[in-house]
């Protein structure tokens, strides 16, 4: 006999969103209920309609089937589809998974509903019971919930089953910048209600206390009975019944004898608002009563009181206009890919908040439900986003009918679901899909269901940011140029608020120009935030071995962002798989096991909650930058860096400042008369536990240079011979390559996907030709000229070594020409002897720093084993770089080595790698350290920009043609 489901082919009817499935609600049924997760049998057919075979295996649920060692592996597309088949069309190839297992029925669950809810499958879900069609499912990211009231028997055990079709038409409207998958993704659970119960429950909760719930009733047989209620509380006080919204339902011919509505109210005296710097929630319960009065159904929620609305063009949070500083967020693992618990969420959380995000874009899917649960709790705006992307056909499917059904479902769907999260203060109609009659549809059901709250979607914007027709309440661009977006904040024709979708790319070694993203941001009005594409990078934990995930086996095989021994960080094409995008996927600013990447500080430091706005006689000023707290939370120590070596440290009163005010505190120290440079540090760290932080955890290191460094010309040393060898090469006992120099880098993900890489290369600048022209000896000194020839220009470059007390000061001049118009970097390199292994520096630090990403590495004094001094970004690439160096040692144990002083701060970079060992390598598990240091002293280093996917380093941090001089003094140790 014809399976119905499978005669219905829903893989290929994107006409077909559902079938039997219930209608999504706002009720978490989670507590009570019977989890099904564990070991399945399984079975991976290579077609729906293919037949079973008679060898099953084991597959864990939830989880994706493609990191279980299954046969079909992983694959990463950024925007083409992953089969070349046009929509809704999909192969013939179209791996399917059959998931079975038993379950046995609560016996105590006789006369009840009971209800099966599959978290999560990717993309089509058919369900089947004891051999029954049962129902049909799509949408991979949000849960699918049947009756199985009438197909199963309370004390008896029913054999369920879930197939998962990996390839739909629904498939190219899941077009996200993410890894592909297969498989039942989220937990699967059953659970039951009375035969009464509420259908749906939401809340609406205002800034000035006003509550109203509204409750949806229905009776699984049938007809309601007669003198059924809804009774609430909030923080135990009783809501009361809204009799005038009972009044006029009582004519409203709309409601049936088999749907009851039902209003509670309240209004909160001196409530306690919502917000993410102060989550204050209140507990809500709504009870179903039988006409007896005992409780039908229960219904638990967190209730915080908030308003979002857009005043001109500002977005307002209980009447503040707030920035917006986000993030973008996949559900991800690199074990379990999209399968995320709730301590592993709670844990990227708690990390964002630390690190001063206050907002996520849930992209481009909603997220598991305890994602929102946790915003709530530990306070983020969320950006809730619909689960639509058809990037590879996006211009076809916006307009498309047979995709109308599918975009207003899983809108609505997600709506339906999230309305009563606090932390959610915009719908988003999903991502890069054009714009068509479908976003207008969905926007229209949104509207018409939620009002309280705006919506956006960046493709609405194609006719301009301003355009008041589109279905966007806000201006949220993607990429957008810092200076278009001040341009049109300036114009006078901006009529919404600007706060961008994506506007700075986390691939590898970037973030590039932050700081100056925040400087325009916080002083253009109609400017207001955005989100960093984005959290994480992808990378799955493979075995090198056998090239297969390492799955669940693969649990503390990694720490600090580096795989373990005989594994590494797998990006796209790692999987064998011939369509695939290479390492875009590893995009985000924490590495695969969470580990902050150096971007993390400088986002920390842009987005401080209290900073030094200046220095005056009568002290330093302070500033309170957040929007509704104080700073009694706050706790800080000053800390004074003095270039003689010294680090002074005095505890710190905060002062009592509301959001936005300032005031002047006493200099803590009494400056040293010597004249050397000095800089104060504010270190501010939180003063008691908070939910995301536990006491004495540092937020953020405010600081502000008192006094300039002063130039002090090293002595010469008369008659002290400087050593060349015939090719004008500097001979010191601790180098074994001399200082030569170097235009080169090896390339970021934005200089190879940005065009600077491959313009690098063409001029020669990865293998330029040394010539020596000239080498003029005289008393203590050498002149060395040489010429570095590349394939469309020459450098002339010049050394002047001079002996000096205690050591060497070279001069150095290189000459671009005008075909070099922007290059890496200028500067110096040399290797030194084994055994140097700690780097001790003045200037910015601990962590890596760069022209264009240096506000959150304070000056101070700072020491790391060489070996901690490199970043391992996904696919090697240049890293490691600390800048505003003034001066450094290397040394070996017994303190021997030796120290380099710089004649103004310069970017210096220490590791064991070559940027040829760099270049050359794919994964980390490919390169091999060098005994000795790799030392780069740059006169001039590039920016790093984001421009992978989005702008480049601003111009000012750019090198231009001409003369670079550059000066340093080597001394031993």
């Amino acid at each position: 006999m014809t399976d119905p489901l499978l005669a219905l082919r829903p893989w290929e009817a994107p006409e077909v969103t559902s079938l039997g499935r219930l209608p999504m609600h706002a009720i978490d049924r989670r507590t009570g209920a019977v989890r099904l997760d564990g070991d399945w049998r399984f079975q991976l057919l290579p077609a729906p309609d293919a037949p079973l075979t008679g060898t099953w295996s084991t597959a864990h649920v939830p989880g994706a089937w493609t990191l279980q060692d299954t046969g079909d592996l992983p694959q990463y597309t950024n925007v083409r589809m992953p089969f070349p088949q046009f929509p809704p069309q999909v192969p013939a190839a179209d791996p399917t998974g059959v998931y079975e297992r038993e379950v046995d029925i609560p016996a105590e669950w006789a006369g009840r509903r009971i209800v099966l809810q599959v978290g999560a499958a990717e993309s089509v879900l058919l369900v089947h019971v004891d051999g029954r069609p049962v129902g049909v499912s799509k949408d991979s990211h949000l849960a699918a919930e049947f009756d199985l009231s009438q197909r199963v028997r309370p004390g008896t055990r029913s054999l369920l089953r879930l197939t998962v079709v990996k390839w739909s038409d629904a498939s190219h409207i899941e077009d996200q910048d993410h890894w592909w998958h297969g498989g039942i993704t989220r937990s699967v659970l059953l659970y039951a209600t009375d035969p009464l119960h509420l259908a749906d429950v939401t809340v609406r909760a205002r800034q000035d206390g006003a509550l109203r719930v509204d409750c949806r009733v229905r009776d699984a047989g049938g007809a309601l009975p007669a003198g059924w209620y809804v009774s609430g509380e909030l923080d135990g006080q009783p809501l009361v019944q809204d009799t005038e919204f009972d009044r006029a339902n009582a004519a409203d011919e709309r409601v049936s004898d088999f749907l009851g509505e039902a209003r509670l109210a309240a209004t909160v005296p001196e409530v306690r608002t919502w917000n993410a710097e102060t989550p204050e929630l209140y507990d809500l319960t709504v009870r179903l009563h039988r006409a007896d009065g005992t409780v039908a159904d229960t219904s638990r929620h967190r209730v915080g009181f908030r308003d979002v609305e857009i005043a001109g063009r500002d977005l307002l949070v209980n009447g503040e206009r707030v920035y917006i500083r986000g993030v973008n967020r996949h559900d991800f693992h690199p074990l379990t890919g999209r399968t995320v618990g709730y301590e592993d969420m709670r844990a990227d959380l708690v990390l964002l908040k630390r690190f001063g995000f206050n907002a996520i874009r849930t992209s481009h899917y909603p997220n598991d439900p305890a994602l929102y649960d946790l915003a709530d709790e530990l306070g983020f705006y969320v950006v809730d986003e619909a689960d639509i992307e058809s990037h590879d056909h996006a211009h076809e499917i916006a307009d498309d009918p047979r995709y109308l059904n599918a975009f207003v479902d899983r809108v609505s769907r997600m709506v339906l679901r999230d309305v009563n999260h606090p932390s959610v203060i915009i719908w988003s109609l999903g991502n890069e899909s054009d714009y068509g009659a479908s976003h207008d549809a969905a926007a229209g059901w949104v509207r018409r269901h939620d009002p309280t709250r705006p919506l956006q979607y960046e493709g609405a914007a194609k006719t301009g940011w301003a355009d008041p027709s589109v279905a966007s309440d806000i201006a949220c661009p993607m990429y957008a140029p810092l200076e278009d977006c001040v341009a049109h904040a300036l114009s006078g024709r901006q009529t919404k608020p600007l706060i961008q979708c994506e506007y700075s790319h986390a691939m590898g070694n970037s973030n590039g120009t932050l700081a100056d993203h925040w400087a325009a941001i916080e002083s253009t009005p109609g400017l207001q935030g955005g989100f960093i594409w984005e959290f994480w990078d992808h990378g799955i934990l493979q075995r090198v071995s056998d090239g297969k995930p390492a799955g669940r086996s693969g649990a503390g095989l990694y720490a600090d962002g580096v795989a373990g021994p005989g594994h590494r960080w797998a990006y796209g094409g790692d999987f064998g798989e011939a369509v695939h995008d290479g390492a875009f996927v590893a995009d985000g600013l924490v590495f695969p096991d969470r580990s902050p990447k150096p971007a993390m500080y400088e986002h920390r430091e842009l987005a401080a909650p209290v900073r030094i706005e200046c220095y005056r006689h009568e002290g330093i000023v302070l500033g309170n930058h957040q929007h509704f707290r104080g700073l009694d939370w706050l706790a800080g120590e000053w800390e004074l860096a003095l270039a003689d070596g010294r680090t002074l440290t005095a505890p710190a009163e905060l002062p009592d400042l509301r959001p936005g005010q300032t005031a002047a505190v006493p200099l803590p120290f009494r400056l040293p008369p010597d004249g050397g440079e000095a800089w104060l540090t504010l270190r501010v760290r939180t003063a008691r536990d908070e939910p995301w932080a536990p006491r004495g955890t540092e937020l953020c290191a405010p600081q502000l240079r008192l006094r300039a460094p002063v130039a002090a010309p090293a002595a010469p040393a008369a008659g002290r011979p400087v050593e060349v060898d015939a090719e004008g090469l500097l001979v010191h006992p601790l180098l074994t390559t001399a200082p030569v120099l170097s235009l080169w880098r090896a390339p970021t993900d934005n200089d190879e996907l940005g065009g600077m890489a491959e313009r690098w290369r063409a001029w020669g600048l990865d293998s330029l030709v040394r010539k020596l022209v000239s080498v003029d000896r005289s008393e203590g000194r050498v002149r060395v000229l040489a010429e570095y020839a590349g394939t469309v220009g020459i450098v002339r470059h010049r050394q002047e070594f001079t002996a000096v007390e205690g050591g060497l000061r070279v001069d150095e001049q290189a000459e671009l020409p005008a075909e070099f118009d922007d290059v890496a970097r200028v500067g110096s390199v040399f290797e030194t002897v084994a055994g140097l292994n700690l780097l001790e520096w003045f200037g910015q630090g601990p962590w890596e720093s760069y022209p264009d990403r240096s506000a959150g590495a304070p000056v101070g004094h700072h020491a790391l084993p060489v070996d901690e001094l490199f970043t391992p970004y996904l696919r090697p690439q240049e890293s490691g770089g600390r800048h505003g160096v003034r001066r450094f040692t290397l040394s070996a144990p017994d303190a021997t080595g030796l120290a380099v002083e710089l004649d103004e701060p310069r970017q210096v970079s220490v590791t064991r790698f070559r940027a040829a060992d760099l270049t050359a390598a794919a994964h980390h598990d490919e390169l091999v350290p060098r005994p000795g240091c790799v030392v780069h002293l740059d006169a001039a280093h590039r920016g790093l920009g984001t421009a992978s996917c989005g702008p480049d380093t601003s111009p000012a941090h750019r090198i231009a043609p001409g003369i670079h001089h550059w000066t340093w003094t080597l001394r031993t140790r």
